[in-house]
This record gives C-alpha cells, sequence and structure tokens, in this order.
C-alpha cells in the first residue's frame, strides 16, 4: 500500500508574487499531509537565488528565459511568448532529470493556471495536471464563460439591465465596467486576452482543478463550476498562525519582493487606540497617478483616523510636497515603502483596509475580518471589489469622478462610514462572520482541509 510520504509532487508556478504566495502556501499544506514537493520556479538567474524561503518543501529555480533579453523593451504579448517558449524548454528538462533521477518520480505536475501549456507538457511525460487557479471562482467563470462564446466581446449589458450575464445568478451583480479590465478593454491589454483566456483551453484533460478560494464563499459559483468539471476549493492561502494554527512553521509567505519596514510597523501601531488606524496598501504592482496620489494624501489629512500607508519607493515621488513633513508632525499618520501585511492587518489598532482588491489582499481581509475600503485599479480588482461591496457586504467603494479620479472628499466620507458610522457596524459584523468561515474552512473537518486530503489520496491512489 502506498503511504502519502512515497508520493511526490512537482508545483509549478509563475514568477510573480501574488502567484508564488499561495502556491507556496498550498505546497506547504500538501507537505503537511506527509507529501514530499518540489515547487519549480521559473526566475533569471540575474535575481536573488533565495528568493523563497521553506523548510517543508525543496525550492528549484529553472531559467526563464530573460537572463539576457530586457523584458521592459518586450510587449506584454511578446514577453508571455518568450517566457513559455522558453520555460516549455527549462520544464521539459527538469521533468527529464527528475525521472531519471528519482527512485520514485513524480506523477502529477501542480501549476500556475495562467501556464495552460504546461499541462502538455505534463501529459508528454506521463503525469497528471492539476491547474491551480490563483485568481477568484467568479473572475475564472467569466473567463470561462468567455472562452466558450457564452459571453460576447465586447461587453453589453443583457437586455439593458445593467448586467451581462445571468447564470449563475450571483454574477448578475456585473455591470460590463466590473469584468476584469483585459475583457473590458482589449484594446489596452492586447497581449493579454489570450493569456488569460488560454487557461480553459485544454482543462477538459486536467485530473484536478484547484482554486484558491473556499467553498463557502463562493457557494452558487463553486457549485455550478462543480457540475462542469472536477473542482477542489483549497483556500485561503494563508500563513497556518493566521488561520487553524496547525502548522507551527508556517508564520509567514516566505517571500516578499520588498524589505518589509517592520518594526516601525508595529511599534506605530501599538502606540495606537484599538480600531482606530486605516490600513492603505495599493500591492506591489499597482501605480497611481500623481493627481490621484495627491487627492489619496489629501483624504488621508482630512479624515478622523489614524493611517499607516504603503508608498513603494517607486511610488514617493508622487507624494505632495511637505506631506510626510506634514503627518508626522501631526503624528496622524506613518508611510512605509513596504510592511508585512498580515501583521498588520491582525493588528489591534486596525480597523479598515483600503485597499486595490488584488485576490490575495481580498482573502487576507477576509480572513482576519477586516472591513474594507474598495480603489480597485485593473486586471481581477473590479470584479473582487464588486463582490467585496455587493455579495460578501464587508466594504464600501470609492467612486471616481469624470476625470476618472476619486476625490479626497470620497475618500474621506466612505472612512469615516466604515471607521464610525452605522454601515461600518453592519460591515464589521460581517467581516467578523466571513473570518470564522475561512477559519473553519481550513481547520480540521473544513470544507477546503477535506479537498486537500482528498487531493492527498487521489495522488496516493495514482500509485496503487
Amino acid at each position: 500500500m502506498c503511504r502519502p510520504h512515497d508520493i511526490h509532487v512537482l508545483v509549478l508556478t509563475h514568477p510573480v508574487q501574488g502567484h508564488i504566495n499561495p502556491m507556496l502556501q498550498f505546497s506547504r499544506r500538501l507537505a503537511s499531509k506527509g507529501l514530499k514537493v518540489t515547487f519549480l520556479i521559473p526566475i533569471s538567474t540575474k535575481k536573488s537565488p533565495n528568493l523563497v524561503n521553506s523548510s517543508s518543501i525543496n525550492v528549484v529555480y529553472i531559467p526563464d528565459g530573460f537572463e539576457d533579453v530586457d523584458r521592459e523593451k518586450l510587449s506584454m504579448g511578446d514577453a508571455l511568448k518568450h517566457f513559455q517558449v522558453s520555460v516549455t524548454h527549462s520544464l521539459n528538462d527538469f521533468i527529464e532529470k527528475h525521472q531519471a533521477c528519482e527512485e520514485k518520480p513524480a506523477k502529477v505536475l501542480v501549476y500556475d493556471s495562467f501556464m495552460f501549456w504546461a499541462l502538455d507538457i505534463a501529459i508528454q511525460h506521463g503525469m497528471h495536471g492539476a491547474p491551480f487557479f490563483t485568481q477568484s471562482c467568479v473572475v475564472c467563470c467569466t473567463y470561462y464563460m468567455i472562452h466558450q462564446g457564452r459571453v460576447k466581446l465586447p461587453l453589453e449589458a443583457a437586455h439593458g439591465q445593467g448586467h451581462v450575464v445571468s447564470d449563475p445568478p450571483v454574477m448578475s451583480v456585473l455591470g460590463p465596467d466590473d469584468f476584469p479590465s483585459f475583457v473590458v478593454d482589449v484594446n489596452s491589454y492586447p497581449g493579454a486576452l489570450p493569456f488569460v483566456l488560454g487557461q480553459f483551453s485544454n482543462i477538459q484533460r486536467a485530473k484536478w482543478l484547484l482554486f484558491n478560494s473556499f467553498a463557502e464563499l463562493e457557494e452558487e459559483i463553486v457549485k455550478w463550476m462543480g457540475n462542469q468539471w472536477s473542482i477542489m476549493t483549497i483556500g485561503p492561502t494563508i500563513p497556518s498562525v493566521y488561520l487553524d494554527k496547525r502548522l507551527e512553521d508556517d508564520k509567514d509567505y516566505g517571500l516578499s519582493l520588498f524589505k518589509p519596514e517592520a518594526e516601525a510597523c508595529l511599534k506605530w501601531l501599538d502606540s495606537k487606540p484599538p480600531k482606530s488606524v486605516l490600513y492603505v496598501s495599493f500591492g506591489s504592482m499597482a501605480s497611481l497617478g500623481e493627481d490621484q496620489m495627491e487627492e489619496l494624501a489629501n483624504g488621508l489629512k482630512r479624515m478622523k483616523s489614524n493611517f499607516l500607508w504603503v508608498v513603494r519607493e517607486s511610488e514617493e515621488k508622487k507624494l505632495p510636497r511637505n506631506f510626510l513633513q506634514d503627518v508626522g508632525i501631526a503624528d496622524q499618520g506613518l508611510v512605509v515603502k513596504w510592511c508585512n501585511q498580515l501583521q498588520v492587518l491582525s493588528h489591534g489598532s486596525v480597523g479598515c483596509f483600503m485597499t486595490h482588491c488584488g485576490w490575495n489582499s481580498t482573502l487576507e481581509a477576509l480572513s482576519l475580518g477586516v472591513p474594507m475600503v474598495v480603489m480597485p485599479q485593473w486586471t481581477d480588482q473590479p470584479t473582487n471589489a464588486t463582490f467585496i461591496v455587493e455579495v460578501w457586504k464587508v466594504g464600501l467603494r470609492v467612486r471616481a469622478n469624470e476625470r476618472r479620479i476619486v476625490t479626497g472628499e470620497e475618500i474621506e466620507s466612505c472612512v469615516n462610514d466604515v471607521m464610525e458610522g452605522e454601515r461600518g457596524e453592519v460591515i464589521r459584523k460581517n467581516s467578523l462572520r466571513w473570518k470564522k468561515m475561512a477559519r473553519e474552512a481550513v481547520d480540521e473537518g473544513g470544507s477546503s482541509d477535506k479537498n486537500i486530503l482528498e487531493f492527498v489520496t487521489n495522488m496516493v491512489n495514482l500509485e496503487t
């Protein structure tokens, strides 16, 4: 009888922080069930060889083709094609060497769904494939609908009713502007559409489909998708110390592209009253225009609450003159280049999170019970924002004016409403309810924990 520790699985991630972290967390969960995991990161040799720190799994870096190529000079489409060709070669080489050297070579490749072509490589080597979707089920569902031709581009509201999709019914909350930006404004991202729709080009050949969500959060979509494919929700993929606390060494993601100012953040937060701080962060990639940065800065100075604002070094030049000096003198705010977001969100002085609505940030806020003020920027963020406000009811959305700028007054009003208003009380109660369900999902016997166990059992049965 084969046992879990006899099973070896390869996990291939897309080399972006928002994709590496959830797949790394899932890998740790697999390792905790007894599996041997090799975590593959396609990355240029120019970058740090110690990008990921994890003792429970084996991390291997494979070439991504950009060692001697300037990615910045390529269009998005050309860069993606170059990456695919290069990693196809690297992955083939790795699997061939792995199968020749290992006594029990891996029979399963878990791969980032954006790298859908990796499934064909796995099958060529006699392996099973399982795509890992790092975005929400509803976002994946919209891409699937478009790939199947059930939703046509350009997007138009159905029968003048303001929504595009009515099946599953919960998706009727989405108007044309609430879809991911890659399908709302195709001309602005010409290389992206084949990339995101390609996720569904070969899934009928995949053994399992893994989603970084939990069944209770997207219940209607999960049931609908379950009728199409063999899907498993295995999230939220948050370090165990913030959820079920069953993995003793799982205290952080093990990856950060920027150095966090942890000590300064915690010391400042410790000095503030409970639930008095607005935490503001737009992730590792979003970039605001100078006009928007000025309005945001003005809104933060005007509001009643304290604030902790993450402004990456590349964005600092957009801050208004004397802003840092003014807020420092008033001790109303702290501006840092980067922080440990989970540490901040779980701190008792934080009462609200102003976010761009990246899926990882959304799951973190839901899992830690933090209300949100949402200001989506691009890709899947508008869709996530709509569900945060309209379906899960854990936040408010700031609205842009005719110049597509969110004013300081609008920001001030929404933050004050969440922090002190009547709507804020309802939002806080809803946030705590989702926090409880997120923890239950990954705890022993929860929906995601059962799915991970089933996935492990299925892999064991492949060997028997």
